[in-house]
């Protein structure tokens, strides 16, 4: 169905075409929402619309498939919130309506559908302030649903919604997690309320919230309905999880839980809250925010276990007199009337019939399977032992005769003397009573079907203890003739029946059937601890079975068996093959439910270690067997782990390991399967979870394999693969710092793979390197200069890092000390250390991965900023890097600017440290150190984006209003940034302590922002530059280039500038006079005006090094007919150039790239 969708429409069309209500109907409907739920884009057109139309109907099949299809589409499906907020705020108002309806059902589902429509709507509203009128009906929704809780009238699953629903509106409505980093998005909580918001109160939802908490606590002391009380429990899971700050109360409150509330209920009922509330003890315990309840947590444990230990007991003695009760009653009464004294054996008949009367209509209804065994198999010992012995055998007699068995041997009995029965010879006298025992024979304990013979245990130990005579003695009545003695010292017991391997293993395996069926009796009639201390029945049970298991080979160092005809091997192989059968099958018991099965599991193991040591001592050929089942019960359980669904680890995979931790010992393949569960995550999670919980108990709970389990954990965080890397370094960070001598390991493990990526002699070289050094100290050796086989290696790393470096490669080398440098800042010192030895593509991957790292530790951290104050030599562009995370998302904080100037002012660094905090500087610092990074320009494409963001940084944008006067002009920093025309300015002052190339391409970058530098800001800068005194070199480029880009200062430059250059003598200066010919070549016949302004020996220079400006300059004067002589003059240095050939004027670009620079 998921891969060939219906049609919803069609098939819905369908659904409603066949008869309302009826299973065609159904299965139509059932197939539409299976296609729905793998494909559910449709699934808020047709709620929408049919909600709508189903909400006024009565209860019907379509109704509830609607409701159930919103509510799968609200609260389980996989559409984005947007979409599922949207369903919710059109649903609402029909919801609204629905929680009226009569049908429970519809109640229900509608208080389910509420439960997740409050949290969207209600982060919706926070953002959006018109929505009034559906906040006031998402509250009166909140009102009608907080009533079915304390309603007589309202059903228990409505009442457990509406519980569920109340613990949502808390978790809303009250604060989440303070830390931002921790913060989800996908949780709303008061705390996204804004102050202002119009129809939000924050603080009385918040109010509201806490006192429905309080409501919640009530309840869960004074409420007599289990159900409702499990409902309050399991949501509390999730009020822990999400609102930390609540978990005090909620540990408080459930410590002073008792359950006295629900005294009347059954038993059943109170045991089920008492373990959910243990249940959740324990989930908070092991939380993240358990640890610091922890004592408070184990104490309320504690006191709990003993009170269901006092009420199971109180439990057992309740259903144990009822019993007797029922005993009693089932037992025949003997007749009371004293005038008759019938004989024994007509009053036995009469006593049997009555009793079988009066019991026969009780007995026919009692249902006697509704008993324990063990109250059973008291009943029929109490009606065994209401009949005499001779009965009793009477009546074996006849069962077997009617069973057509043989009958068994006559019963052996001390011989007595012969006398007349009172039935065969009736005497005038009293009738004499046969002999009967002070104490009654247990009837279970008698062997019928084989000898049928008197069972004495008491005479039996007296026996075995050497006590015969007495025995004897007290068996031969006095009148017993004395020559009559029996001598048994010649008897002896038959020896064993010799069985076959079949009939072995049928014998044990129902041996050991019956103990692992009889586990339930054994546990009701327990031992009393006095007997063993420590030890509970289930204890003795597992260990019985355990020891029948392991201990089928003498203990007292005898050697096998050899037989007669040298078959030693054979016997051993035969020996040893019936060992390995028990203990597999012991071994498939286990497997098959391994968790419920820890304890035996663990007790075998440990049985299996101790048999094997106390049987080495006496028998050096001993096979071990705890080594090779431990590995059998390992690898079974690694391929039961491999079968099983992806999913989170459950409480099963926490079984394995700490069935693990709880090994005598742990050979050196268990580590090493630990290791391969841990490495493979794309294919098994579980194994991942089981593999590092293992290791990290191991670390923690047993110090003789601390080293070897850390090891494995330490080299586990240079795993190629991202996910075993970082779980293997969350599960070693834990332990930095303080917590020794773990501590100590990790950080040298952190520091010696960081050495690894410092700079190493060549190999051809190496050897030489270390004959030299043989005789000198260690505090002559450089950083960066050791030998390979001094550094740490590991089975993920590569011997030496390949180069140019990778990334990837480089991340397994950092990542862990990255980690541990969140939690102890003095890490850095050795990473900008080493940062200096490293090579120069090792160094620039190193850039990019310690972002995350300073982005964490945040610009105000002390050891971050001394060490860009103090970074070693070799370092700075590390502390370069830093500076650049610090400013690249926000500005630089007042501390950081000072640092950055105090650094510059120290060392000879870099001009981009200024780069970062240069906007933050005032005026005149920015006209100090902006000369020096205009400086790094160097003609490629990134220094010239660095300085087009500095200057869009440090520059005003004028207003377009700009060069009008006006009074109402902002003042944006007018007093720290600076005006185009000032940075224009600048450049040109500057040029010299610039560079010209460097001053060039700085005017470039400023010409390519034309928003900023226009026509007006250009001309202001020209007429700025030019009444300086000295001119710089480079301002009539800049001339050419600002008329070149703007047509429109021509006229400026021609009637104002150029007459400005020859009333200053431009033509003193060489190159100041060769900007100044071509600028005049570049805007003729518009400069021609001030070209006759000048003196007729320049002019007739400027004429012979542009002779095309000849004809024209001659045609304007001509033009101009003024003073004869004047023009007389001027004609004269033009001269007549007929026979010239005509220069074509200069291209802008031409003239560019020939003005000096």
């Amino acid at each position: 169905m998921a891969g060939n969708p219906v049609d919803p429409l069609q098939t819905l069309s369908a659904a409603l075409a066949v008869p309302a209500d009826s299973k065609e109907q159904g299965d139509i409907l059932a197939t539409l929402r299976e296609s729905l739920e793998a494909h559910p884009n449709p699934i808020p057109i047709l709620c929408t619309t049919l909600i709508k139309t189903v909400s006024s109907a009565g209860d019907s099949l379509l109704k509830r498939w609607v409701l159930d299809l919103l509510h799968f589409a609200i609260s389980r499906s996989n559409l984005s919130n947007e979409v599922r907020t949207q369903l919710a705020s059109q649903s609402v108002d029909t919801l609204a309506i629905l929680l009226h309806d009569l049908n429970a059902r519809t109640v229900k589902v509608s208080i389910q559908c509420l439960t997740t429509v409050y949290p969207l709507l209600f982060r919706s509203l926070c953002t959006n302030r018109t929505l009034r009128q559906q906040w006031d009906v998402l509250s009166q929704c909140k009102a009608r649903i907080l009533e079915f809780i304390w309603s007589p009238t309202a059903s228990t699953g409505v009442k457990v919604s509406a519980i569920k629903f109340m613990q949502r509106v808390i978790i809303v409505q009250t604060r989440g997690i303070s830390d931002p980093r921790l913060q989800n998005k996908n949780d709303p909580n008061i705390s996204n309320v804004p102050v202002d918001h119009p129809f939000l109160p924050g603080p009385a939802l918040e109010a509201e919230g806490m006192k429905l908490l309080e409501s919640v606590i009530t309840m869960l002391y004074t409420s007599q309905n289990p159900e409702l009380l499990s409902a309050i429990l399991h949501s509390w899971s999730n009020l822990v999880k999400q609102r930390p700050a609540l978990v005090q109360l909620v540990v408080s409150s459930l410590s002073s839980w008792t359950p006295s509330a629900l005294s009347g209920l059954p038993a059943s009922s109170v045991k089920s809250v008492e373990k959910a509330v243990r249940i959740l003890l324990i989930h908070i315990s092991r939380g993240p925010h358990g640890s610091s309840f922890g004592a408070q947590i184990n104490e309320a444990l504690s006191l709990q276990a003993a009170r269901m230990e006092r009420a199971t007991a109180e439990e057992k003695a309740r259903k144990a007199a009822v019993a007797v009760s029922a005993t009693e009653a089932t037992k025949k009464r003997p007749s009371s009337t004293p005038a008759e004294h019938p004989s024994d054996a007509k009053r036995m008949k009469i006593d049997v019939d009555i009793a079988g009367n009066a019991s026969a209509a009780f007995l026919a209804s009692f249902d006697f399977t509704t008993l324990p065994i063990s109250l059973i198999t008291d009943l029929i010992v109490a009606n065994l032992q209401a009949f005499t012995e001779p009965a009793l055998l009477e009546l074996v007699q006849t069962y077997r005769q009617s069973r057509g068995l043989a009958p068994g041997p006559p019963v052996s009995r001390t011989p007595q003397p012969a006398q007349p029965t009172p039935e065969a010879t009736p005497t005038p006298g009293p009738s004499v009573e046969p002999t009967v025992k002070d104490e009654p024979v247990d009837p279970l304990q008698m062997d019928i079907d084989e000898e049928e013979m008197e069972y004495e245990p008491d005479r039996l130990n007296m026996e075995l203890s050497g006590d015969e005579a007495i025995a004897e003695e007290e068996t031969i009545p006095a009148d017993f003739p004395e020559a009559l003695t029996l001598d048994l010292i010649d008897s002896t017991l038959l020896g064993p029946k010799e069985l076959t391997d079949v009939e072995r293993n049928s014998l044990m395996r129902g041996s050991v059937g019956r103990i692992w069926d009889g586990a339930e009796e054994f546990k009701v009639d327990a031992i009393v601890p006095s007997q063993w201390p420590g030890a509970s029945p289930t204890d003795m049970w597992m260990l019985l079975i355990v020891r029948m298991v392991t201990r089928v080979a003498h203990l007292d160092g005898d050697q096998l068996p050899v037989p007669e005809d040298g078959g030693d091997a054979e016997t051993k192989v035969d020996f040893y093959s019936r060992q390995d059968n028990l203990r597999q099958t012991l071994c498939d018991y286990i497997m098959a439910d391994f968790p419920s099965r820890l304890r035996l599991v663990t007790t075998w193991m440990n049985e299996e270690w101790y048999n094997d040591r106390i049987r080495m001592a006496d028998d050096p050929h001993w096979r071990p067997n705890y080594e090779s089942w431990l590995n059998q019960v390992v690898s079974t359980y690694q391929t039961v782990l491999e079968g099983k669904p992806e999913g989170k680890p459950d409480g099963k995979d926490k079984a394995f390991a700490r069935f693990l931790l709880d090994l005598p010992s742990v050979p050196p393949d268990v580590l090493g399967l630990l290791r391969d569960l841990s490495v493979d995550p794309d294919k098994y999670v579980r194994s991942m979870h089981v593999g590092f919980t293992s290791l990290r108990e191991f670390v923690l709970e047993r110090p003789s394999l601390r080293a070897e389990a850390l090891q494995v954990l330490l080299e586990l965080t240079t795993h190629p693969d991202p996910v075993t890397r970082r779980a293997a370094i969350n599960t070693v960070r834990r332990w930095v710092p303080g917590i020794e001598p773990m501590d100590s390991m990790i950080r040298d493990f952190a520091l010696q793979i960081l050495r690894r990526l410092q700079k190493r002699p060549p190999k051809e070289e190496a050897p030489k390197i270390i004959d030299e050094q043989a005789g000198a100290s260690d505090e002559n050796m450089e950083d960066g200069q050791l030998p390979a086989e001094d550094l740490l290696q590991t089975p993920y790393l590569p011997d030496e890092i390949e180069l140019p470096a990778r990334k990837a490669h480089v991340l397994q080398h950092v990542e862990l000390l990255f980690a541990l440098s969140v939690k102890i800042p003095e890490f850095l010192d050795e990473i900008f250390t080493a940062y200096g030895q490293m090579e120069l593509t090792v160094q620039e991957a190193i850039q990019d991965l310690i972002t995350a790292l300073i982005k964490s530790l945040g610009s105000s951290n002390g050891k971050l900023l001394t060490l860009m104050r103090t970074c070693p030599p070799g370092s700075e562009s590390l502390a370069l890097r830093v500076l650049t995370i610090f400013t690249e998302h926000g500005r630089p904080s007042a501390q950081l600017v000072a640092l950055v100037k105090g650094l510059i002012s120290d060392r000879d660094l870099d001009a981009r440290f200024l780069i970062p905090i240069i906007a933050e500087m005032d005026k005149p610092d920015i006209l100090k150190y902006l000369p020096r990074i205009v400086s790094i320009l160097n003609g490629q494409q990134e220094p010239k984006n660095l300085v087009r963001s500095v200057f869009s940084s440090v520059v005003t944008t004028p207003p377009q209003t700009f060069g009008s006067v006006s009074s109402n002009l902002p003042r944006v920093r007018q007093s720290e940034l600076l005006t185009p025309a000032e940075l224009m300015v600048l450049l040109h002052e500057a040029e010299k302590e610039i560079g010209l190339k460097s001053a060039i391409e700085a005017i470039g970058v400023c010409f390519s922002m034309t928003d900023v530098f226009r026509s007006e800001i250009l001309a202001v800068v020209m007429q700025q530059i030019v009444d300086e005194p000295v001119l710089p070199v480079l301002f009539l480029r800049t001339v050419i280039q600002a008329v070149t880009t703007y047509r429109t200062l021509v006229g400026f430059v021609s009637t104002t500038l150029l007459s400005r250059l020859i009333t200053k003598k431009i033509w003193q200066n060489p190159h100041l006079w060769e900007g100044f010919i071509r600028c005049a070549k570049v805007i003729a016949p518009a400069s021609f005006g001030a070209l006759l302004q000048l003196p007729k020996e320049q002019l007739r220079e400027l004429v012979d090094k542009q002779p095309s400006l000849k004809s024209g300059l001659r045609e304007y004067v001509t033009k101009r007919a003024g003073n004869k002589a004047r023009v007389a003059g001027f004609l004269d240095i033009f001269g007549e150039d007929d026979d010239a050939s005509p220069v074509a004027p200069a291209t802008p670009d031409v003239v560019m790239a020939s003005v000096p620079a």
